[in-house]
Parts: C-alpha cells; sequence; structure tokens
C-alpha cells in the first residue's frame, strides 16, 4: 500500500528565526524523511498578516499574533512527503507550548501561545489556501531522493 504524498506550509515564526532555530526546524523535518521543496525569508505587513490570519479575525489572540508575526523575519516553506500535514502536526506539538510534548519543536522552544515558534497548515484545504499564499506554482519544485531514484547498474 502506497501512501499518498501530501504538501503543506510551514513557516518559522519571528520568534524563531531571531533565536536562531531555522537550522534545528529544517534539520527535523529533513530527519523525518519529507521534503522541502520551496523556501523563502520574508517580511510580512499588518495586512498580508491580517489576511493570511483572517479566521481568528474577532478573536481575543488575533491582533497579538498579527503584531508578532509581523515583527521580524518568518522563511516559509513548503514541506511534501506522505502524510505530510499529520507528520508537521506531530513534529510541532500542541499549539500551546506549555502542553506540547517534549521532542516536539514547541515542547522545547515555545515560550507562549503567541510566541510558539511555528505555524503549520492543520489540514488539506488550509495547506492548499496557505501554501499559494506565499508561493507561486514555479517556486515549488519537484525532486527525489538519491534514496528514491532507481538506478540502474
Amino acid at each position: 500500500m502506497t501512501v499518498q504524498s501530501e504538501r503543506t506550509l510551514l513557516f518559522v515564526k519571528p520568534d524563531g528565526v531571531m533565536r536562531g532555530l531555522t537550522g534545528e526546524i529544517i534539520s527535523r523535518i529533513e530527519r523525518k524523511g519529507l521534503l522541502i521543496t520551496a523556501t523563502k525569508l520574508l517580511r510580512l505587513n499588518k495586512a498580508q498578516a491580517e489576511k493570511f490570519y483572517d479566521i481568528h479575525c474577532g478573536k481575543p489572540f488575533f491582533e497579538a499574533l498579527v503584531t508578532h508575526v509581523t515583527s521580524g523575519p518568518i522563511l516559509a516553506m513548503v514541506v511534501e512527503g506522505p502524510k505530510a500535514i499529520s507528520v508537521v502536526r506531530r513534529l510541532i506539538g500542541k499549539t500551546n507550548p506549555f502542553e506540547a510534548e517534549p521532542g516536539t519543536i514547541r515542547g522545547d522552544f515555545g515560550i507562549s501561545i503567541t510566541k510558539n515558534i511555528v505555524h503549520a497548515s492543520d489540514n488539506l484545504e488550509n495547506a492548499e489556501k496557505e501554501i499559494v499564499f506565499f508561493f507561486k506554482k514555479h517556486e515549488i519544485l519537484r525532486y527525489k531522493k538519491p534514496t528514491e531514484e532507481k538506478f540502474a547498474f
């Protein structure tokens, strides 16, 4: 039985970028066997952040979230692999870092619900919307790891 490959969006929030955790996060993704098929370092403005997080508009934490995500650069990534969405969600841990398991990104590095190091898509529909928010189709690469290729000897 083959498992369908999925794409998801993951971005390192300003607290993670400014604390120098991008390499650690990328390393965890790669060690899990997932592919990073696109990356982009950028800084969101307020309008972009409000549009990205529009599903949270009106909630008590919305303004703090927008303020935080616009406070510095983020590193956005497209991550691909079998069950990528659920695998990435397990790697990052619960939203609240005080409830996240040790060994997860948020459990190891998060300091508050807002400053929880990363954002990741929570389902296939949101992954598709979030990926196109940051990346054009031609910016996402297709490739295989050398261990996945068939070689003729």
